[in-house]
C-alpha cells in the first residue's frame, strides 16, 4: 500500500480491518529495520553494562574502603538519574556523538548500575569456604577470581540477567528521542506518512516487544537449565 492510503479513524467495517492488515504487512520491512536496530542497541548497551558492572562489582567486593566508597556512589548516581535524562545529557555532550553511540553509552551506563548489583549478589552468594580452599591451594586473588568466582558468578547471575535483558530491551524505545531509528521511531514515521491510526501502530509495536521479550527470556531460561547444578532451586517459567 502506498503512503497516504492508511484508513482514517472514522472508517468502519470489514474493509477497514483489511486495510489495516494490508498496511501493517506492507510496512513490515520498516518494522524489521527497527527491530534490527533495537537488537544492535541492546547488544551494545548490555555489553557495555556488563563490563562496567563487573568493574563496579569487583571494586565494591574486593576494593579498598576508598574504592568501595567511590564505586558505591557511582552506582547510586546512575540509579538516581532517569535514563531519559542521562540519554539527553550524553547526546548533548560537546563530542558530536552519533545517536546510536550516544544511546549505547547512556543506556549502558544505566545498565551497569543494575548489572553491578547482579554480579555483586552472585559473588556474595559464593560460600566463603571455597575462597579459603582456593587460598589454601596456593591460588592468588586473580586466579581465584578467574577459576573459582567467575564460573559460579555467571551461573548465579543468569536469573538477574534475564530480568535486566527484558528491562533494557523495552528501554531501547527511549533511543527514539535522539533520532535512533529503532522500533518506536519507525512506528512514528509510519504514523506520520500514513495519516493516522496511532493506536493500531502502537499496538503492533507492543506485540513486537512482547515477542522479542519472550524470545529473549526463553533463551536465558534454557541456558539456566543447561547450567543448572543438582541441589539448587530451579526457576519456573
Amino acid at each position: 500500500m502506498q503512503p497516504g492510503n492508511f484508513p482514517f479513524p472514522g472508517c468502519q467495517g470489514k474493509g477497514y480491518v483489511l486495510d489495516i492488515v494490508y498496511t501493517l504487512i506492507g510496512e513490515l520491512p520498516q518494522f524489521g529495520k527497527g527491530v534490527l536496530v533495537a537488537l544492535q542497541l541492546l547488544a551494545g548497551l548490555m555489553t557495555l553494562g556488563m563490563i562496567l558492572g563487573l568493574v563496579l562489582a569487583a571494586l565494591e567486593v574486593f576494593g579498598s574502603p576508598v574504592l568501595k566508597f567511590v564505586a558505591g556512589w557511582i552506582r547510586k548516581l546512575l540509579w538516581a538519574v532517569p535514563q531519559l535524562v542521562l540519554l539527553s545529557i550524553v547526546f548533548y555532550l560537546p563530542f558530536n556523538l552519533n545517536p546510536m553511540v550516544a544511546a549505547i553509552c547512556a543506556l549502558g551506563l544505566c545498565s551497569a548500575a543494575f548489572q553491578s548489583q547482579i554480579f555483586r549478589g552472585a559473588i556474595m552468594a559464593i560460600q566463603p569456604g571455597q575462597l579459603e580452599a582456593a587460598k589454601a591451594m596456593g591460588l592468588g586473588q586473580a586466579k581465584t577470581i578467574i577459576y573459582v568466582i567467575l564460573p559460579q558468578m555467571v551461573r548465579l547471575s543468569i536469573g538477574g540477567w534475564t530480568n535486566e535483558l527484558a528491562s533494557e530491551l523495552k528501554d531501547t524505545s527511549l533511543a527514539y528521542v535522539v533520532g535512533v531509528m529503532e522500533i518506536m521511531r519507525q512506528g512514528k514515521s509510519i504514523i506520520s506518512y500514513t495519516f493516522g491510526n496511532s493506536l493500531v501502530v502502537y499496538f503492533f509495536i507492543a506485540c513486537i516487544y512482547f515477542c522479542l521479550t519472550r524470545t529473549g527470556t526463553y533463551i536465558f531460561y534454557r541456558l539456566e537449565d543447561r547450567l543448572w547444578v543438582p541441589g539448587f532451586e530451579k526457576r519456573k517459567d
